[in-house]
């Protein structure tokens, strides 16, 4: 949000969960970017009909060019082994919910036929580790999701991309830096997705290396990726 209120004069309604923390969002961007339209929304992310509701309203106030879908949580894969509350709910905040929003976005951009479509994954979608298959299967659904969406939308003004960001320093995250682990800075991955969603890419890897690196793990033969710890 940025990096798109400093390179244009954009409107942008931030849909969240709490309005007090997305005001101090908006406060910001309207600072960074002061000749932009920012508008908070507080809404529901859970329940298919809240989430229809919401978009309904957004896009009967005026036409949407771009979405970006990129909420979500880390859960804590042990918990989710012994608590199937918590992992109903992570499958849900990751993946459901996502793709619910993605489907109610796309409902308007179909009939529109014009509108960029991107969802943020995360390269734990790309084969099931043991360390957090939890995350990884409800990142699995938002990656099969998004790549049935771009077959329905191939040759059409839609366009869709699935951004798989590797580890990111962000608030989600931040549990992870304090036990030492190498994350992605945040400004290279905004500025990857910011610009693959313009030159309409239909999968973002960022940071890019782990393109590379989820190849290598998703054609690791079992036998030898059974012996990792990761």
């Amino acid at each position: 949000m940025r990096r798109w209120v400093t390179e244009a004069d954009v409107q942008l309604i931030l849909l969240c969960r709490s309005g007090a923390k997305a005001e101090m969002i908006a406060a910001d961007l309207k600072v960074r970017g002061p000749n932009a339209e920012v508008q908070v929304v507080e809404c529901e992310f859970i329940g298919a009909s809240a989430i229809r509701r919401q978009v309904d309203a957004i896009v009967d106030e005026g036409p949407i060019d771009t979405v970006l879908i990129a909420h979500g949580s880390l859960p804590d894969q042990a918990q989710c082994q012994q608590d199937l509350g918590s992992a109903a709910d992570a499958l849900t905040v990751n993946g459901i919910s996502p793709v619910l929003f993605a489907e109610a976005f796309a409902y308007h951009m179909a009939n529109a036929n014009r509108g960029t479509l991107g969802i943020i994954g995360s390269v734990a979608g790309d084969r099931g580790r043991k360390s957090n298959y939890v995350y990884g299967a409800a990142k699995g659904l938002v990656t099969r999701y998004a790549q049935g969406m771009q077959h329905r939308f191939a040759n059409t003004g839609v366009n869709v991309v699935l951004i798989k960001p590797g580890p990111t320093s962000t608030p989600m995250t931040a549990h992870l830096a304090e036990r030492g682990a190498r994350l992605a800075n945040v400004e290279e991955v905004a500025q990857d997705i910011t610009e693959g969603m313009r030159a309409g890419k239909h999968t973002i890897y960022t940071p890019t290396k782990w393109a590379l690196i989820m190849m290598v793990i998703r054609h690791l033969p079992r036998m030898i990726f059974n012996r990792l710890d990761i």
